[in-house]
């Protein structure tokens, strides 16, 4: 295994405004939370624009189920986010949604198609190099969503105020002229039983992984995007697109990355900055 590579590649659009697309193989994106404020609609429609590929994966949380449930939210952005996804689909990308805990509503449509959508459990993905991953949302190795859905939802209660304290933290820092940084985030690595359910439940996936058979898993569910080897097991973690701003992508040459969509909104064309994180 190659060790992470925080190289960073800064491109600056003011020389080809709109004009670059890079595509892979294969690009994996969860956790959007697409009917919330906390969404990062605008930044993922742009990296939506500037990236395809032969099959793109939604692991779950695509939609927030559960946040609807309480409050209608929908901008343009998240319309804009569906519909470009439905025209990746027109265009000859295979697009397979996997269910998650926040849409498990799509879980009784497993095994359908909507608009060119497949929808799914778990998929079994087939790498360049012929390694299989297994790819799920997550959610099912998660013991308080299975056991005490209750405190799952306070939790979630909890998560969308902190969100919007970090909207406020950051429309601060913006007027000041510094990057987006994630409140949410910090408190999470900061805290040790975070930090501690986090490994389990990596541990814990890797594990069904080996034991069924796999080389390699890839899930959403934490938002904590991650390349790494668990007992013989390639973990995968995409993000998500409320904190991380991330997305997992497979090269033609079979290459697991991690982007990392650092690039200001669509608004600001002076530039944008990717980084990647490569296994």
């Amino acid at each position: 295994m190659r060790q992470v590579d925080n190289r960073k590649c800064i491109l600056n659009l003011n020389d080809a405004p709109e004009a670059w697309t890079t595509r892979y193989r294969t690009i994996w994106i969860s956790d959007i939370h697409l009917g919330t404020p906390g969404c990062q609609a605008e930044r993922l429609l742009d990296f939506l624009r500037h990236h395809d590929s032969d099959r793109l994966y939604l692991v779950g949380d695509i939609i927030d189920g559960w946040q609807l449930k309480r409050r209608w939210y929908w901008t343009q952005a998240h319309n804009d986010v569906v519909q470009k996804v439905l025209r990746k689909v027109r265009k000859g990308t295979r697009v397979t949604y996997i269910a998650g805990n926040h849409d498990e509503a799509a879980r009784q449509f497993l095994g359908l198609a909507f608009g060119g959508i497949e929808i799914q459990d778990e998929a079994v993905h087939t790498m360049a190099d012929g390694r299989k991953f297994l790819v799920i949302h997550g959610d099912l190795y998660d013991a308080v969503v299975l056991y005490a859905k209750w405190l799952a939802i306070i939790g979630d209660h909890l998560y969308t105020f902190i969100l919007k304290l970090n909207r406020w933290f950051n429309h601060i820092r913006a007027k000041l002229g510094f990057r987006y940084w994630s409140l949410s985030n910090y408190l999470k690595h900061k805290t040790k039983n975070a930090v501690n359910f986090m490994t389990k439940f990596e541990e814990a996936v890797a594990r069904e992984a080996r034991e069924r058979g796999f080389q390699g898993v890839i899930c959403g569910h934490i938002h904590k995007p991650q390349i790494k080897q668990i007992d013989g097991v390639t973990y995968c973690n995409d993000g998500d697109w409320v904190e991380s701003l991330s997305a997992l992508v497979e090269t033609y040459e079979g290459e697991l990355k991690i982007i990392e969509w650092l690039r200001d909104p669509p608004a600001n064309t002076a530039a944008t900055e990717e980084i990647a994180r490569t296994a």
